[in-house]
């Protein structure tokens, strides 16, 4: 496991507008981030991107103990919303250069929409576009947003969600959960060749 490596400005706020979406992921207004996540939450279109390394491990995330919704709980290795006019490829790369000081060709998986609430504390409603990319550089995480980080191989995260499914946002859980059960969907889980 390694701690996040880098300090960095904080790389969004409450106030950051979220795109509110029908269940067609059509854009029917926009709220605040604190609003979006108020309750049991407004449906936004987000993003989750998992990020393996040469290896076929997946790159894991802990959550910044100062995320308003599940701090300290282990997620996969990126996730954020696009921004007002922005694309979701320009989104993902803009997230995941910030958030992990890195770049890497992504591949979109598939989309869905859950809701989850935090202890009362708030709630996600996402329509949550997921990708998977291969990427051999160095992790060079922010740690306003990353509070530690690791690889692992499926089988082995598999065994912690089984065991320790406290330890893990419900996003992750769902979201492992299709990748691991759909055959077309499971060949980004496979080590490159030669890798």
């Amino acid at each position: 496991m390694a701690d996040a490596s880098l300090r960095h400005p904080t790389v969004s706020s409450e106030a950051e507008q979220l795109i509110l979406v029908d269940a067609d992921d059509r854009a029917v207004g926009y709220a605040s981030k604190a609003a979006a996540h108020d309750g049991r939450g407004q449906r936004h279109r987000a993003f989750s991107l998992f990020i393996f390394n040469g290896h076929g491990e997946l790159l894991l995330q802990q959550r910044s103990s100062g995320k308003r919704l599940w701090p300290g709980y282990w997620a996969n290795s990126c996730c954020s919303h696009p921004r007002q006019g922005e694309s979701m490829e320009q989104a993902t790369e803009r997230r995941l250069q910030q958030e992990l000081g890195m770049r890497c060709p992504l591949r979109y998986l598939f989309k869905f929409e859950y809701q989850a609430d935090y202890r009362g504390l708030g709630a996600e409603h996402e329509l949550c576009w997921v990708y998977a990319g291969t990427c051999t550089q160095p992790v060079r995480a922010n740690a306003t947003e990353v509070e530690a980080w690791r690889f692992v191989a499926p089988a082995a995260l598999d065994r912690e969600i089984a065991r320790y499914p406290e330890h893990f946002t419900p996003w992750l859980k769902l979201e492992w959960a299709q990748l691991r059960r759909d055959p077309a969907l499971a060949a980004c889980l496979s080590p490159p060749a030669g890798g």
